[in-house]
């Protein structure tokens, strides 16, 4: 990881020098880069401006490549503060000049593009990077992806995506870090940094916008748009610290969500985008709607039309409207008659201008179209997406057929994901290029060469097919192999925005596939690509091994070869809970206790006895026909080795809410190969003004060990992170009991306790 990070740190200098060479400045004077020098001249600039040089730097259009020309004029007379989906450097210096030299102001457009799990190097899909449980690849990917999008020209993107996400039905959840606030608190921290880097001025660092605030990922029925019915108190204990967070690591931007919440859709929400992001988070980057999210009000019913929309937008706090055009058409009227006040306008415009300094865009408007050439595709950047595709891949069962050895001379590959070099990049790849992917049946001849009989039948085309002709030829194949590896999963369509699903199954006939080819008597090892938690007991039942790979992105082929072929050890965890049933959705393990909660002997359907009487059964808090447990758990994950957690101590068993707590703990690797275990530390408040989770992340750990090999280690948790907002809506420690459990994951350990002052 730390020879990655020099190279990344050598390409960002050398494309930085590439940029200060050709920079070309428009202004006589060079910001110094204070915030004193940069409100001045947000100050000076918005002096000058008419209304409708105002309300165009609110207004951000979408090119899609279309015509300059027809764009010029707007340009021309500074009425287009955004453009997106530009992503050719000539053009956007052709953008960029009319605005600088041909505007009144001379004010340079911010060019914008869904920079998502990177631009040409395509990393896993954000919740593949949150199973890593690794901060430091995050912000090497979202480097990477500055990296390669500020070579074109693009200086904004719209990530990281920081929503609770609970259910798996809802196919958005792929740009998430799953169900856990404090894992996408500092994944989408980490995210941020790795755009913005400490300077938003450097050439490569790109602002990032924090999405979607707020409570999105709770779309009733996990369909996408949907309403949500969030209480403040759950938005302020679950939804909105991931926000706080981003907003505390220096996030440019936020971008409102689509959903209404308790009937308020959130580009018109006074409430979360005043009251909290600007007056207690004292947020000072600018606000911007997702796609026409602002005339959409109009369809929620909450608006009546568009000059209603327009008001109720920028009344609640929104600075840039995303092409919906309701500010540049109706708010000259709305001023007109007093339902919008200039004071609105002018803290809007200062909150783009000011991002805009601190982008250095004034000083710096333009790019050196010869730096992509350097940037895409980058050999260190090849690397970085393969170790962190390595890093994502989790384990979920291993019956000892995992690492492959030398004894393996005939592998048959099947299913439709083994060469899908579109669909293993996932969703919202808008720049990424599939003849740049390398697909495991790639990697895999490339890693055994001619040591190993690869027989490749795949068995379906694509995920969906149901044409079950090709099973026979899967089989056939899988006959005449040692191992057989089956790569199944969903093609990148099925996931992502507005791609729900009420049925999350392997999607069409891969269940008789795996059903077929575990029949066959060879050890079956089941590769699945996905970009949700999926219903598999059933295959995981059927199957030696499983590999759990959230979709893997450009160098997800060779991570999985060298995963199969033990040239690599997996480490991930799940950043979801996976259940066995759709109809258990939503599970999640920081769930309330309720109360009659399980005890673990209660009777399931099929060993209810006849005529059994009404109150037998036990009276909990359980599914008759799944129980009580997930398939998976959060946190869980298997490795090639095993560890051993032993002497956990706590530094106090009585602490006062200003001290700081140390767990402290040995880890051993009592297996035979090198290993990273995930050291997971989980806290229960037993009883508080309000019920509280049975469970709650609060600090993790990689810790890798040598066979044989045990470490001490340390968690520090002051405890004042054990505060919640509580009956009285104030965020306190309250006093009392705690449980503590150091695990490998959310369903393990065994607690030890303390207690606050």
């Amino acid at each position: 990881m730390k020879n990655n990070m020099k190279s990344l740190a050598k390409i960002s200098m050398a494309l930085c020098g590439f940029v200060a060479l050709s920079a070309c400045t428009h202004q006589e004077q060079i910001s110094d880069g204070s915030n004193a020098d940069i409100e001045s001249r947000v100050e000076s600039l918005l002096s000058k401006m008419t209304l409708e040089e105002k309300l165009g730097q609110m207004n951000q259009i979408s090119s899609f490549g279309g015509s300059i020309d027809e764009m010029h004029d707007l340009i021309a007379k500074g009425e287009i503060g955004s453009i997106l989906n530009e992503v050719d450097a000539k053009r956007i210096n052709q953008i960029q000049k009319i605005a600088v030299e041909e505007s009144r102001l001379g004010i340079p457009i911010l060019m914008s593009r869904d920079v998502i799990h990177g631009f040409k190097t395509i990393f896993p899909i954000p919740i593949g990077q949150a199973a890593t449980f690794d901060t430091a690849v995050v912000y090497s990917g979202a480097r990477v992806a500055a990296i390669e999008a500020t070579s074109t020209g693009i200086r904004w993107t719209f990530s990281p995506m920081v929503d609770i996400a609970r259910d798996p039905r809802w196919g958005r959840l792929a740009e998430s870090y799953g169900e856990d606030p404090y894992l996408t608190s500092v994944m989408g921290a980490a995210t941020v940094k790795g755009y913005q880097t400490d300077n938003l001025s450097d050439p490569t660092a790109m602002a990032a916008c924090a999405k979607h605030f707020v409570g999105y990922g709770a779309a009733e029925g996990g369909r996408d748009y949907n309403s949500t019915y969030i209480t403040e108190r759950q938005l302020r204990n679950i939804y909105l610290p991931s926000f706080k967070a981003s907003s505390d690591a220096g996030a440019a931007t936020f971008m409102t969500s689509f959903n209404d919440n308790d009937g308020v859709p959130s580009t018109g929400n006074k409430f979360v985008l005043k009251d909290v992001l600007r007056d207690e988070w004292k947020f000072d980057g600018f606000v911007v709607t997702d796609w026409a999210s602002a005339s959409e009000m109009i369809n929620h019913g909450f608006c009546a039309d568009s000059y209603d929309a327009a008001v109720k937008s920028v009344k609640a706090g929104v600075d840039m409207e995303m092409v919906s055009y309701t500010f540049v058409k109706q708010l000259p009227e709305a001023i007109k008659r007093g339902d919008v006040s200039m004071n609105d306008i002018d803290n809007a415009v200062r909150n783009i201008l000011r991002i805009k300094f601190r982008l250095g865009l004034f000083d710096n408007p333009y790019t050196n179209e010869s730096l992509a050439e350097k940037a895409l595709y980058a050999d260190q950047h090849l690397q970085m997406a393969k170790e962190t595709a390595t890093e994502a891949a989790i384990l979920l069962k291993n019956n000892g057929i995992l690492p492959l050895n030398d004894k393996v001379k005939s592998v048959a590959i099947v299913g439709p994901m083994a060469n899908a070099q579109h669909d293993q990049m996932g969703t919202w790849v808008f720049d990424g290029e599939k003849e740049h992917t390398v697909t495991p049946l790639t990697a895999i001849k490339e890693l055994v060469g001619n040591k190993v009989n690869i027989i490749y039948e795949p068995g379906l085309t694509y995920s969906r097919d149901n044409n079950k002709a090709g099973i026979i030829k899967a089989v056939n194949a899988a006959r005449k192999a040692d191992v057989v590896l089956a790569f199944v999963g969903e093609e990148s369509i099925l996931s992502g925005e507005a791609h729900c699903l009420a049925n999350i199954d392997l999607q069409g006939a891969q269940k008789e596939l795996i059903d077929a080819l575990s029949k066959v008597g060879k050890p079956l090892v089941t590769v699945i690509i996905s970009g949700r938690p999926l219903t598999i007991a059933d295959e995981v039942q059927k199957s030696a091994a499983v590999l759990f790979n959230f979709h893997p992105g450009t160098m997800g082929g060779p991570a999985i070869a060298d995963l199969l072929w033990g040239n690599a050890v997996p480490s991930g965890k799940l950043p979801m809970t996976f259940p066995k049933y759709v109809g258990q959705i939503p599970i999640y393990y920081a769930h309330n206790n309720t109360g009659r909660p399980v005890e673990g002997n209660e009777v399931l359907i099929d060993d209810i006895p006849l005529e059994a009487g009404q109150t037998s059964l036990g009276c909990r808090s359980f599914y008759l026909d799944a129980g009580w447990e997930p398939l998976f758990p959060f946190g869980y994950g298997l490795s090639y080795t095993t560890f051993e957690y032993s002497d956990i101590t706590l530094s106090s068993n009585s602490l006062t809410t200003n001290e700081t707590l140390k767990v402290s703990f040995k880890l051993k690797n009592t297996g035979s190969v090198e290993g990273t275990e995930v050291a997971q530390l989980y806290v229960r408040d037993k009883v508080g003004s309000v019920t509280r989770p049975i469970k709650e992340l609060k600090r993790f750990a990689r810790v890798t060990l040598k066979p044989d090999e045990t470490k001490d280690v340390e968690f520090e948790l002051p405890i004042s992170d054990l505060a919640f907002w509580n009956i009285d809506m104030q965020y306190v420690v309250e006093p009392g009991d705690f449980d503590l459990w150091v695990a490998g994951d959310s369903q393990s350990g065994k607690p030890l306790s303390f207690s606050v002052k």
